[in-house]
């Protein structure tokens, strides 16, 4: 089948798809086998999904994944629709980094709260890693690379978080990571972000945790860590020798 006959097919499976979806809405099919018709909807999604990505037709395929990751979530598959979440920031990825971020961020938040901090982190790189080729690529205007505030903010953020899943893997790994990113992004060197790694690289190299416990509670003072930094940064915090007793605490 060529590539119009196969995006022809994901078509036709997302029509059926959009069907069944409303046919489990009405009121006695809801009550009867309303779920049956989601699932199989959720099927023909991922389907359509699959051949849209065989025709390289990618902003269709990252939308009919981004259709079965909430389907997915209606029926309560929390793993499924992370899942299809990261799919669909995949395909995305190759015509639309902002949607890929959007739908990487909502994986991100099911791995979260699901307490999958490591995957959750994995794909914190792949956020970053976008930001450092897509966008930079995008908003490169001479010196003015990322002048647009909002991308400015979230570029930020990403580059922090990334970061900190680095560090994860290795100190050496932060370093190499943190000068990459000041150099493609030089607002991100006074950022209280930056300044806050660099201080906990430093802690770590001298192993000294109280100094890296006070350069979190000095953060977190001005803005609060949520759930996910406040396990990393413990989690690094716990490799620092004679600080594995307890479960540790930053405050």
């Amino acid at each position: 089948m060529d590539n119009a006959g196969k995006e022809r097919e994901a078509v036709q499976l997302m029509a059926e798809a959009e069907k069944r979806v409303k046919a489990s809405h009405s009121f006695l099919r809801g009550l009867f086998g309303g779920n049956a018709r989601i699932e199989e909807a959720c099927e023909m999604y991922t389907r359509a999904a699959n051949m849209f990505k065989m025709a390289k037709n990618w902003s269709a395929a990252g939308n009919a994944f981004c259709q079965a990751a909430k389907l997915h979530m209606q029926l309560q598959g929390k793993h499924d629709s992370a899942t299809s979440f990261v799919d669909a920031g995949n395909a995305y990825k190759k015509a639309d980094p902002q949607e890929a971020i959007n739908c990487l961020n909502a994986a991100i938040d099911i791995y979260t709260d699901m307490g999958r901090f490591t995957i959750a982190a994995k794909h914190h790189i792949t956020i970053a890693e976008i930001y450092e080729t897509e966008l930079v690529d995008i908003e490169k205007v001479g010196a003015n690379t990322m002048d647009n505030p909002l991308l400015k903010y979230s570029a930020k953020d990403y580059f922090f978080k990334a970061g900190i899943c680095h560090f994860i893997v290795d100190e050496l790994n932060a370093k190499l990571a943190l000068e990459k990113y000041e150099e493609m992004f030089p607002a991100f060197t006074d950022s209280r972000e930056c300044k806050l790694l660099k201080k906990l690289l430093e802690a770590h190299e001298e192993q000294n945790s109280e100094a890296y416990t006070e350069a979190v509670k000095e953060f977190d003072s001005i803005s609060r860590l949520d759930q996910w930094l406040t396990t990393m940064l413990l989690r690094i915090k716990k490799s620092i020798q004679g600080d594995g007793e307890g479960d540790g605490d930053l405050k």
